[in-house]
Formats: C-alpha cells, sequence, structure tokens
C-alpha cells in the first residue's frame, strides 16, 4: 500500500526523522514547516495523511486541524495531530478541530505505520465516494449532501465485564444510545441487525479473541463499513496495531476518559456520516441514468465518465491501472438457441459471476451487448491476468441455469488485459488495446486470456 502523506513540523529535525520511517515503508513524503504552507500543499490535493505538530509558531495545529476540517476541499483527509502533550484535554482539543487520532513524541515505529496505514486504507474508500460524486455531478446530476441530525446515535458495547459497561454507560449516558452485549457471537449479529452506527469491543475477554470479533465484523457486508473501536488496556499496544492493520478504525486506552471517549466517538460518526451521505448521494442521483438495468452493473455511460478520472488519477499518483474486457463467447448462437429471455438470464448470471471474482474498489462495467469492461486500480498488468483467469474458469466450471432453471447452458468467456504502468493518461487506448487483447482471445480459439501492454 502507498500514499503522499504529508508531515508538517517547524523543527527541521523531527520532519528529518518521520520522514525517513515513511519512506523506509515505501509511502511518499511531503513535507512543510508551518500551518500555512500545511493548508497550501492540502488545498492542492494529493495528500492522503496528514501528520501535523501540534506546538508551532505562528499557527498552531489545532487550528490548522480546524480549518482543514471546515473546508469541503479537505475534510475527508485524515489528521493525525503529533505531540508531547499528554494530558487528556489537549487530545480532546484536538479531537473537537477533527483530529483522527494522536501520536506521542518520541513517535513509536510501529504504531506510526499501523496508524498510517489504517487511515490510508479509510482514506482510499473516501476517496472513492468521492470521485463518484464527482462523476455524477459532471454528468449533469446534482446528488447534495444533507447533514444528518439524529441526536443520539446509537452505540453497540460488546463487553462481558458487567462492572465496565455499565461504567461505559454512564459515561455516554444522555449523549449516545447504548446497548450492551456481553456474548460476542450474539453481538455479532446484532451489530449486523441493529441500525448501529459504531460498535466498542472490550479487550478483556477471558476465553474469547477479540480480534476475531473485530475481523468478523469487516467480513460481514452489513458491517463492512461501520465504525469499530477497540477498548485496550495500557500494554496491549500490539493487540492495537494488528487491531488496526484488521480495519479497526480506532481504540481508545483504560482508564477510559469519559470526553475522550465522547470525543472520538463523534470522530467516529463523522467520518461515517459522511462516507454515508457520499454513497447515499451518488445512489440517489443517477443509479438508474449509468445503470444496466438487466445486470444491474455500471453502464458504458458511467465507464465514459469515470474511466478518465482513474486513469488521470493513477497517472498523477504513477500507480499501475489495469482493464480486463470480456466477452461471452457465441453469445448470438446462445440467443438463437434458446431465445432472447434465456440470454438475458445468461448475461445476469455473468454479471453475478462477475462480481464474485473482483474487489469492490474495483469498476464493472456492461460495455455493450455481451461485453464487460473491468477497470483495476493500483493493479499490476499480471495480477489482472490473474483475476481475469480465474473468472475465466468461474464462468466455464459450471453450467448457466435458464428459464427458472428448466434448462442449463454451458457458457465461456474470452478476456483481453491490457496494464497501464502510470505513463498513458489516453482512455480510448486503454480500451483499445484492451479490445485488441479480447480480439486475440476469440482468434486464438476462445475461452482463454491473453494479456497485452497499453
Amino acid at each position: 500500500m502507498t500514499a503522499r502523506i504529508l508531515v508538517v513540523d517547524d523543527v527541521p529535525s523531527n520532519v528529518k526523522l518521520l520522514e525517513s520511517r515513511l519512506l523506509a515503508e515505501y509511502f511518499e513524503v511531503v513535507c512543510a514547516h508551518s500551518g500555512a504552507e500545511a493548508l497550501k500543499i492540502c488545498a492542492g490535493g494529493k495528500v492522503d495523511v496528514v501528520l501535523l505538530d501540534v506546538m508551532m509558531p505562528g499557527m498552531d495545529g489545532f487550528e490548522v486541524c480546524r480549518r482543514l476540517k471546515s473546508n469541503a476541499a479537505t475534510q475527508h483527509i485524515p489528521v493525525v495531530m503529533v505531540t508531547t502533550l499528554g494530558e487528556t484535554s489537549d487530545r480532546v482539543r484536538g479531537l473537537e478541530a477533527g483530529a483522527d487520532d494522536f501520536l506521542s513524541k518520541p513517535v513509536d515505529d510501529l504504531q506510526l505505520v499501523t496508524r498510517v496505514k489504517s487511515l490510508v486504507r479509510l482514506k482510499m474508500l473516501t476517496d472513492e465516494l468521492r470521485l463518484r460524486t464527482e462523476t455524477a455531478e459532471n454528468a449533469g446530476f446534482e446528488p447534495g449532501l444533507e447533514e444528518d441530525r439524529r441526536d443520539l446515535p446509537a452505540i453497540l458495547l460488546i463487553d462481558e465485564a458487567p462492572h465496565s459497561s455499565a461504567a461505559m454507560a454512564a459515561m455516554l449516558r444522555g449523549h449516545f444510545s447504548l446497548d450492551v452485549e456481553d456474548d460476542p457471537q450474539a453481538g455479532l449479529f446484532r451489530a449486523a441487525e441493529g441500525g448501529y452506527e459504531c460498535v466498542l469491543v472490550t479487550s478483556s475477554y477471558a476465553t474469547y479473541d477479540p480480534l476475531r470479533l473485530c475481523a468478523q465484523l469487516r467480513a460481514l457486508d452489513r458491517t463492512r463499513f461501520l465504525p469499530v473501536m477497540l477498548v485496550v488496556d495500557q500494554d496491549e499496544g500490539a493487540m492495537v496495531a494488528r487491531a488496526l492493520e484488521l480495519g479497526v478504525n480506532d481504540y481508545i486506552v483504560r482508564p477510559v476518559d469519559q470526553q475522550e471517549l465522547q470525543a472520538r466517538l463523534r470522530t467516529q460518526l463523522r467520518r461515517k456520516r459522511y462516507n454515508d451521505r457520499l454513497r447515499s448521494s451518488v445512489s440517489q442521483s443517477f443509479r438508474m441514468a449509468v445503470t444496466d438495468p438487466l445486470t444491474g452493473l455500471h453502464n458504458r455511460r458511467y465507464l465514459d465518465a469515470h474511466l478518465p478520472k482513474l486513469l488521470a488519477r493513477a497517472v498523477a499518483r504513477r500507480r499501475p491501472l489495469s482493464v480486463m474486457m470480456a466477452d461471452i463467447d457465441l453469445f448470438k448462437a446462445i440467443n438463437d438457441r434458446w431465445g432472447h429471455p434465456s440470454g438475458d438470464d445468461v448475461l445476469r448470471e455473468f454479471a453475478d459471476r462477475l462480481r464474485q471474482n473482483i474487489r469492490g474498489i474495483d469498476l464493472i462495467c456492461r460495455f455493450g451487448g455481451e461485453e464487460f469492461v473491468v477497470v483495476m486500480p493500483d493493479t499490476e498488468r499480471d495480477m489482472a491476468e490473474m483475476v481475469a483467469e480465474r473468472l475465466r474458469v468461474a464462468i466455464a466450471s459450471e453450467p448457466f441455469t435458464v428459464d427458472g432453471g428448466k434448462n442449463a447452458i454451458a457458457v465461456t468467456t474470452s478476456v483481453g488485459v491490457v496494464g497501464c504502468a502510470g505513463g498513458n493518461g489516453d482512455p480510448a487506448d486503454l480500451l483499445k488495446h484492451a479490445d485488441a487483447a479480447l480480439y486475440d482471445a476469440k482468434s486464438k480459439g476462445r475461452n482463454r486470456v491473453v494479456a497485452s501492454a497499453a
């Protein structure tokens, strides 16, 4: 995972220290030595995480963070404050200014890397949602992002210790609506069904691994985007690092401070509601206009509007991008023999199998007729070729049922794959090369994958 990290500190030696640690993990690092310089760089875009010193002359870190989070163009950028301040009141002040987390000086390498990687993952999701919203606006739609005004957010606490859960309930009373579950598996089901906005998981289970529960929450579709916060003891740094790698959003250390707990929950709710509004605005504004009604996939119109943005981002960040073009072999013969309703059944099933073999961040479109296009950001051509082969096997391995299950049809697919290493910024050229690779696959006998470079 790579990303551009902005390090902000007025002390050059502090900047150099963080820069060297991040470069060792193959992050791209940008440096600023004042708050004003940091704001200018963020306004220019292409910053994934900000590591922000608190104590700076002129404009301190609190004010810089406040300005970043109050600007619609930069409010989605995660901010980690790096400070020598140890008071809980300082952490609360930073969280209320919009900070996503804190790191204490001297910065621990493990905490630095795991926290940055965790926030980069969240930023990638937000970037994709923002990009799709921008695509909707450019296509002539106005989604709108109405603010959510619910007063008492629903929180689920999973904790087997009654005294601990009672103390937590007292801290949140009047500000949040708290439900408590002592059984981890029952808690997992409640999280999936209960409409909660955040889940608190304690680390103090005697006979159960709380990280397993966190992993399960991230694996379920219904809870994949639900914020999860871990409540840990002072000496559980290794568990925190592993939890962040698994996708846990945040953690708080015992003894829990009431103000800090509330501030951290508000931070998670703010990010969740922002992303929820992005998803909702995209789906409500132009779902029908950019969705193929038969398969439920995006259509050619969406691809034409969105591919240039994905490609431009890949070129700007010097990151790979691959395109896969798949065609159902001898589809006309299927229509001629079985009829168009059966052909529609095949198209729907093909789309379903395609979804099952593609990542959530990849863009899947019905290109036209029986052709489909998959755009795969941050993916080298060799990896895309492996995914294409997996898809080919998934299509050919089991017949497609049609006519309500009365008949089964053997179906195969030919796939062309093309990779862009970050230097080619022409979407038409990329699709042309993918189409040529697909034609090559069909001319060589069909039911195969052919890859080429853009």
